[in-house]
């Protein structure tokens, strides 16, 4: 396993964010379901970037991109299925976390959805929790928006 730094141009990440999207439908039942979403979500202002590289392939994605100053939002995580259950989505924070200190981030903010239990469950074990729903995602009642304060 390696990790690498990139951008929001990377080809790799791209095609990762193409196949998040894919599993998106799978949850929560097609693109038509999450359409209020899809705006949100494309890879514009996406600067920083975390990949996982496995025999050659990118197999978990990450990035940020700033919300306000101080404050990052964490976007596209995403570990390819065959590779889930090794502790790649928690390598992809704890290395995001890192380049967004070092950039002088203070705090980073998410968007996640009551579907995505696993995905919960790992941002509360490395330390987020839930806030009251923020910017685009206040009426959005299936959202669940997330903080972790930087130290």
């Amino acid at each position: 396993m390696e990790i690498i730094f990139t951008n929001g141009d990377d080809e790799r990440f791209v095609d990762l964010c193409h196949k998040l999207d894919e599993h998106l439908n799978d949850v929560v039942g097609g693109e038509k379901q999450r359409k209020q979403y899809i705006q949100y979500n494309t890879l514009e202002n996406i600067h920083d970037v975390v990949l996982i590289i496995e025999d050659g392939k990118a197999v978990a994605c990450g990035g940020f991109k700033e919300y306000e100053p101080g404050t990052a939002e964490i976007k596209r995580v995403f570990t390819e299925k065959g590779c889930r259950n090794r502790g790649y989505g928690k390598s992809i924070m704890n290395a995001l976390e890192e380049r967004a200190l070092n950039k002088g981030y203070t705090k980073l903010i998410l968007e996640t959805g009551f579907l995505l239990k696993e995905a919960m469950r790992m941002y509360t074990s490395i330390g987020f929790h839930v806030i009251k729903n923020y910017g685009q995602y206040i009426n959005m009642p299936e959202s669940v928006c997330m903080e972790k304060k930087l130290f």
